[in-house]
């Protein structure tokens, strides 16, 4: 596995040569934010949409992995030029007054990294509460869900566990990413007002639900 510095240099290295092939070209598409229910299927959603659209994909584990090293952070801030980086100052400024955020350390380097993905655009980004970071007119936000006995059974098939665990992990892991979002951003993780679209998996297929996003979009 790419060590999360690996990761970030080859990201820095392509967002370079993005912007050195179109330096002044205009924002077409919303960076996709991807809340998902445990089980449901929401990485699988998030990488058909990343490759049917061309675009980065960045899991909730490399978030979290760049926001916990305050060197890594700075090296994807050092991406953006001048203007870029002020926007992104000015923007989290913002966004902590008004929505009434008592940032820690790592709150303080995760609004730096998604600012800095969302500032250079054509990203899908996984969890780790990007929704609630990127401003209105920057984002589509996605919510994939699927009832309980539906996402228990995958996760049992995939992990090869009894049904009863599989169960009891979802809804451990449904509780800790819903104390994520409450803690650090006071939101409702399963607000559908939250989301631009909800997407479930227990009555359309992968494809299907990577075909509508890509139509909301295009």
């Amino acid at each position: 596995m790419k060590s999360i510095q690996k990761i970030v240099e080859e990201q820095a290295h392509r967002w370079q040569l993005l912007h050195a092939k179109a330096p002044e070209a205009p924002r077409t598409l919303p960076v996709v934010t991807v809340s998902r229910e445990p089980g449901s299927g929401g990485k699988l959603v998030a990488q058909g949409i990343a490759e049917e659209l061309g675009l980065d994909l960045f899991h909730q584990e490399v978030i979290h992995e760049m926001a916990k090293s305050a060197k890594v952070s700075m090296r994807l801030l050092e991406t953006l030029d001048e203007k870029g980086l002020t926007v992104l100052e000015e923007y989290i400024s913002s966004l902590v007054h008004r929505e009434h955020l008592w940032p820690d350390g790592y709150l303080k380097q995760l609004l730096k990294v998604i600012g800095t993905i969302g500032g250079h655009g054509r990203a899908v980004i996984v969890g780790r509460g990007a929704n609630y970071v990127l401003p209105a007119d920057h984002r589509f936000r996605i919510r994939v869900i699927a009832p309980k006995a539906f996402r228990a059974s995958k996760v049992a098939a995939q992990f090869d566990i009894s049904p009863d665990e599989a169960l009891r992990r979802i809804i451990r892991t449904g509780s800790d990413r819903k104390a994520f979002v409450r803690k650090y951003f006071n939101k409702n993780i399963s607000d559908p007002l939250n989301y631009d679209m909800i997407l479930n998996t227990g009555t359309m297929s992968i494809s299907h639900c990577v075909s509508a996003v890509c139509a909301a979009l295009i």
